[in-house]
């Protein structure tokens, strides 16, 4: 069994769009897959699941409907990029230039492993505030998190999407997913084309850390 260790695993994490259509062997498959159920979920309920698509028309249909969404959600985020100063836009473009490609290769990797919930099994808390809700992810997301540290420890190229969710009628029918499940994301996963996974780059601790009061500077070591 592949081991990692968990810092070098969350600072390597890439999304990883470009993946050969080569078979995963069945040991990994599910060391990546219980890896998920040890996820913490509210009450222990584990109010969630994957349908794991592998024929070639099940993910041919998912990938029509993923480039759907994409091409609406890459013309905004041309516009985006346009604004920024021109020494951001390189960078950003190559990350557009990825999506596309997934986009056109969605069906091409070995499987797709689609998470669904089921809102009964959850206390969702936030549910009556005057805002969207997000509490129910919490018994969801982390299984995803674990999914994918678990795939990187492997060697396997994976990217977290969400885009099918505008499908969701659609892809419940696809996959025969029962009320009152719903869909929270699918993720393209097999050996990666290219190098894979690597650096990232993200916010430091200090633009996203306050103490005590949101927007209060963080300071390292303060009691």
């Amino acid at each position: 069994m592949p081991s990692i260790d968990v810092y070098e695993a969350m600072r390597t994490l890439r999304a990883v769009r470009r993946l050969r259509p080569d078979a995963i062997p069945d040991d990994v498959l599910e060391r990546v897959l219980e890896a998920a159920t040890w996820a913490p979920t509210g009450g222990n309920q584990q109010p969630w699941r994957i349908v794991l698509a592998r024929a070639a028309g099940v993910k041919q249909r998912l990938g029509e409907l993923y480039a759907e969404s994409w091409r609406r959600f890459s013309a905004v985020y041309e516009e985006r990029i346009a604004r920024l100063p021109a020494e951001q836009q390189a960078a950003q473009r190559k990350m557009v230039a990825a999506g596309d490609y997934l986009a056109a290769h969605f069906h091409v990797a070995p499987v797709v492993a689609v998470f669904c919930f089921s809102p009964k099994m959850m206390a969702i808390t936030d549910a009556k505030l005057a805002r969207v809700s997000v509490v129910g992810g919490a018994s969801v997301y982390p299984a995803v998190q674990n999914f994918l540290l678990a795939c990187r420890a492997e060697g396997l190229g994976c990217v977290l999407t969400t885009l099918l969710c505008e499908h969701e009628p659609v892809v419940r029918e696809l996959l025969a997913i029962p009320e009152p499940w719903g869909t929270a994301a699918a993720m393209p996963f097999g050996y990666p084309v290219l190098r894979g996974h690597g650096p990232i780059r993200r916010r430091s601790v200090t633009e996203l850390v306050y103490d005590d009061r949101f927007g209060e500077a963080h300071t390292r070591g303060a009691e």
